[in-house]
């Protein structure tokens, strides 16, 4: 469930669910979209319930170097917040790696330096998608912890040889 991978999870999403995310970074409603009885639903007249203006189709670079000051400002009283910061890159990271998009690898580059083990993982994942390389190079060499070593590995072996 795409939903609870991106809201409630808070370690790593497993690899092979990763590329089925595609550009969801916060919840997902394709269950609702295809349920049979929500032909009967109704949008709420509420303007509660509608998208934030600018977090409807945000730009996902931007967001890969969102702080947690801006993070904490930006999704105030939203249930982003449940994510954490940490988990949204997270999530902004899986979507970026399957982007396809080329331009996306100066901020997964920066990610890669994030204090966040969870961050780094995944954007070591995501520039592996991306066939990046350099970076992870430079990063394997100087990063201390088993995980995310094991995260630019595998991202560098699905690279394949230089």
């Amino acid at each position: 469930c795409i939903a609870y991978l991106t809201i409630e999870h808070r370690g790593a999403i497993p690899r092979e669910l990763r590329p089925l995310m595609g550009n969801l970074v916060f919840g997902c409603d394709i269950c609702q979209d295809v349920c049979p009885w929500n032909k009967f639903a109704r949008v709420a007249p509420e303007r509660e319930f509608y998208a934030r203006e600018g977090n409807l189709t945000p730009s996902l670079i931007g967001l890969m170097s969102m702080t947690q000051e801006e993070f904490s400002r930006r999704f105030k009283d939203s249930p982003v917040k449940r994510a954490k910061h940490a988990g949204f890159l997270r999530n902004v990271a899986v979507a970026l790696g399957n982007s396809n998009d080329p331009a996306a690898i100066p901020a997964l580059e920066r990610a890669l330096e994030h204090e966040e083990p969870l961050v780094r993982a995944h954007a070591a994942w995501a520039l592996g998608r991306l066939g990046s390389r350099g970076a992870l190079d430079r990063r394997r060499a100087v990063e201390p912890l088993p995980a995310v070593i094991e995260e630019i590995d595998a991202a560098l072996a699905g690279i394949g040889p230089s």
